[in-house]
C-alpha cells in the first residue's frame, strides 16, 4: 500500500507538488507519541517521505510540576529498524492539573459540561509540541489526529479527516493559525483501516491495540467519582437538591446537581408516566430542572471564548454549518454577533440537548472556520 503525498502538507508559503522536492528537504518534525497506533502509523509515514522524525510522549499524570527539559524515553513504535526514531518525554504534568483538570472540576462545579480534550490539544499538546521543536530545533509538528491541515499562498485552513467516522477536526477548533502553518497530520486522509494496515507493514507495536474512549484522568469513565474525590464532603453537601418540573413542582431529589448533565434520562430517580430529560442545572440553588423530550429543543445559542481560523471575526451575520458535540451532524445556522467576544447561535432547526460548556464548532463544507464555548442554550 503507498503512501501518497496528499497525507502530507509542508508549512511553506506555496503548497509543494512534487514529492521528490519535499524528500530531498529532510525537514526536522517533532510527532507526538501517545502510545497508540495512530500517532505511530503517522510518525512512520513521514519517515517513509523523507522526513526527520523525533518523537515526543508528553507526559501529563506524574505527580510533579512541569519540567520543561527532555529526557530520552524508553518507547519503541516499530520492530523495523527502518522506521525506528529517537523519542523524547516531556513532563507537563502541573500545566495539565491547573489548565485541564481543574477547569474540568470547575465547569461540573459551575454546572456546565467541559469537553477536557479540546483545552487539552491547545493548551497542553501543541504547546508541548512546540516546545520540543523548539528545544530540538525542530521546524514542524505532527501528531496522529484524523483532521487535515491544506496551506495555501495565504493562510492554513483546517479541515475535517476523510474518514467521517474517525473525523477529529471538531477537537481542534481552538488551534490558531500559526499553529496550524507548523502542524502535519498525516493520517487525516487516511481511514482507520487504512491506518491499521500501515501499522502492520511498518511493524507498529500497537496496530492490534483497541482504542479507548476514556479521559485519560478519569478511570472507568466515571467522572462523578473524580468531581467527589476532589471536594471532601461534597456529595453529601449536595444530595437532597430539587428536582422540579417545568411549572417550577417539586417533584423528587437528587445527589448532587454536578452529577447531571443535560439531557440525562437514567439515574433520576422519580417516576412519571412521561419520560422525563434533565433540561437545566441551577447551581445556586442545587436544583435541577427536568421536563419532556421537547423541552431539549433549543433554536439559539449563545457562545464566547470564539476562536476563527477559517474567517475574520464576523461583524454582521454570516452562514454556516454548526456542530454542538464531537458525533453531531452539522446543522445549518445563522451567527450573529452581540458583544464582544460572544455570539448568538440561530439554527434553521432546533437542536437536541444544546450543552453549556461544550464547544459549538463551525463549518463551511469541510473547513473548520471557527468555534467557541457554549455559554447559553436559549429554547425560544
Amino acid at each position: 500500500m503507498a503512501v501518497l503525498p496528499g497525507c502530507l502538507r509542508r508549512a511553506a508559503a506555496a503548497p509543494v507538488t512534487d514529492q521528490a522536492e519535499m524528500m530531498k528537504d529532510k525537514e526536522h518534525v517533532i510527532v507526538g507519541i501517545s502510545g497508540g497506533v495512530d500517532s505511530a502509523v503517522a510518525a512512520c509515514i513521514l519517515i517513509e517521505n523523507g522526513y526527520r522524525v523525533t518523537g515526543l510522549h508528553i507526559k501529563v499524570l506524574d505527580h510533579s510540576d512541569d519540567s520543561l527539559h527532555l529526557e530520552k524515553s524508553p518507547l519503541i513504535i516499530s520492530d523495523r529498524k527502518e522506521f525506528r526514531f529517537p523519542v523524547f518525554s516531556l513532563n507537563l504534568s502541573g500545566s495539565f492539573r491547573r489548565d485541564v483538570i481543574d477547569y474540568f472540576l470547575q465547569d461540573y462545579l459551575s454546572g456546565r459540561t467541559p469537553n477536557p480534550c479540546m483545552v487539552c490539544n491547545k493548551l497542553i499538546k501543541w504547546k508541548g509540541l512546540l516546545k520540543g521543536a523548539d528545544l530540538l530545533q525542530a521546524t514542524l509538528v505532527a501528531t496522529g489526529h484524523y483532521a487535515r491541515i491544506d496551506c495555501g499562498r495565504e493562510k492554513c485552513r483546517l479541515l475535517k479527516g476523510t474518514d467521517s467516522q474517525k473525523d477529529q477536526s471538531y477537537f481542534l477548533w481552538m488551534l490558531s493559525s500559526e499553529e496550524l502553518s507548523k502542524t502535519l497530520l498525516p493520517v487525516g486522509n487516511l481511514t482507520k483501516q487504512e491506518v491499521r494496515e500501515l501499522a502492520r507493514r511498518f511493524g507498529v507495536r500497537a496496530a492490534e491495540k483497541k482504542e479507548s474512549q476514556e479521559i485519560c484522568f478519569v478511570p472507568d469513565n466515571d467522572y462523578r467519582e473524580v468531581v467527589k474525590s476532589s471536594r471532601p464532603g461534597l456529595a453529601e453537601k449536595l444530595t437532597g437538591g430539587e428536582i422540579i418540573d417545568t411549572e417550577g413542582k417539586v417533584i423528587g431529589h437528587h445527589a448532587g446537581y454536578p452529577f447531571y448533565t443535560i439531557g440525562q434520562r437514567k439515574g433520576l430517580g422519580i417516576s412519571s408516566p412521561e419520560p422525563l430529560y434533565v433540561n437545566r442545572l441551577d447551581p445556586e440553588k442545587n436544583r435541577i430542572r427536568v421536563g419532556g423530550k421537547a423541552m431539549l429543543q433549543c433554536r439559539k445559542l449563545i457562545a464566547g471564548q470564539m476562536n476563527w481560523t477559517g474567517i475574520s471575526p464576523p461583524e454582521t451575520s454570516t452562514r454556516a454549518a454548526a456542530r454542538i458535540r464531537y458525533r453531531d451532524t452539522g446543522e445549518a445556522c445563522t451567527i450573529v454577533p452581540v458583544e464582544k467576544e460572544r455570539f448568538e447561535v440561530i439554527f434553521d432547526k432546533p437542536k437536541q440537548s444544546v450543552t453549556p460548556g461544550q464547544a459549538v464548532v463551525f463549518y463551511r463544507d469541510d473547513e473548520v472556520i471557527g468555534g467557541g464555548i457554549i455559554v447559553e442554550a436559549i429554547s425560544e
